[in-house]
């Protein structure tokens, strides 16, 4: 009789045990991030990263300071695949290139629903080594001189590690 008793309780425990993991995977299933994501891949590392800063667009004292950073291991061989998701890719989004010497950072301008990836070297032969990649999404606003400009609402960012 306890020999039976104490295979029931092996089974409920086991059973109760399979139904927490259950109920955990399909919770985390559900969450998804605050805000989006932008993706940087190289040699077999990947990172996903949420906002710097990210404000309402119609508000642009409305804003959040996650102050979030990607770091991703590089080498020199292989380029950084920066994938971008819809809500970004769906505006008109920048990417600025920073290199060792910021002076020779570059800005790539990019059309609403023209790109969600882009490939980058991590050596330019005239710019040097890539350190980081900041991708903003911008608004066009009215300066105090009158002047129509564009500013970025929120910005992600990777900077580079090397390997």
């Amino acid at each position: 009789m306890t020999r039976l008793v104490a295979t029931l309780v092996a089974v409920a425990v086991g059973l109760a045990s399979v139904g927490a993991g259950v109920a955990a995977w399909h919770l985390a299933q559900d969450t998804e991030p605050p805000w989006p994501e932008i993706s940087a891949y190289s040699h077999g590392q990947l990172t996903r990263v949420g906002p710097f800063f990210y404000c309402d667009v119609l508000n642009l004292d409305d804003c959040q300071t996650p102050q979030d950073q990607g770091e991703l291991l590089v080498n020199d061989r292989n380029p950084v695949q920066l994938s971008v998701p819809r809500v970004i890719g769906g505006a008109p989004w920048r990417l600025l290139r920073v290199y060792e010497n910021p002076a020779h950072s570059t800005v790539n301008h990019f059309k609403r629903d023209s790109r969600l990836a882009v490939t980058i070297p991590t050596v330019d032969p005239q710019r040097g080594r890539l350190a980081g990649l900041v991708v903003q999404l911008r608004t066009l606003v009215i300066d105090e001189s009158g002047e129509l400009r564009d500013i970025p609402h929120a910005e992600w960012s990777v900077w580079m590690v090397r390997a």
